[in-house]
């Protein structure tokens, strides 16, 4: 019997790095987690208004893990994201051959609240470039949700 991935444990810590950027705002309400096999990798939060605009939570991940494992191929890794990873971050996923994304919120979500997303989702990008990357929608989305309430209400928040 092949035993289920915890996808909520690692979805929590995603969600609680996004969580410090609405104290200090450095970039969106956005987190990312790389797991691989039951172990986590790397940890990283948005941090584009450290004058980054590539500096995505999952671009941040995917950074700290390729120094940790000292490779650039992060096959057999998961990557949990709060919010559907744009274009740009489901194209790094793909290239550094990670095997599935897990998100919470869509990237339709993210644009409602302001920001200013390609409205390219990454079912599309998968189907488009034929990538297989396994896609889970909707984890944790409640949470992941509470977390862009949250950064609404905020009164120094920048949007990019």
């Amino acid at each position: 019997m092949k035993r289920k991935l915890p996808h909520k444990k690692y979805m929590q810590l995603a969600i609680c790095e996004a969580r410090k950027n609405l104290s200090k705002v450095c970039g969106g309400p956005f987190g990312a987690c790389i797991a691989k096999g039951n172990k986590v990798i790397a940890i990283a939060r948005n941090t584009v208004l450290k004058n980054d605009a590539s500096c995505h939570a999952e671009i941040n991940a995917i950074r700290l893990a390729s120094k940790k494992l000292r490779t650039h191929d992060l096959s057999g890794c998961r990557i949990y994201s709060t919010t559907e990873p744009c274009p740009m971050c489901f194209a790094a996923c793909h290239w550094a051959r990670i095997g599935s994304i897990i998100y919470g919120n869509n990237i339709s979500d993210a644009k409602k609240i302001g920001f200013n997303e390609l409205s390219i989702s990454n079912v599309s990008m998968k189907k488009i470039g034929k990538a297989k990357i396994k896609v889970i929608r909707g984890v944790l989305r409640n949470d992941c949700n509470r977390l862009f309430r949250e950064w609404s209400a905020l009164p120094n928040k920048q949007l990019y």
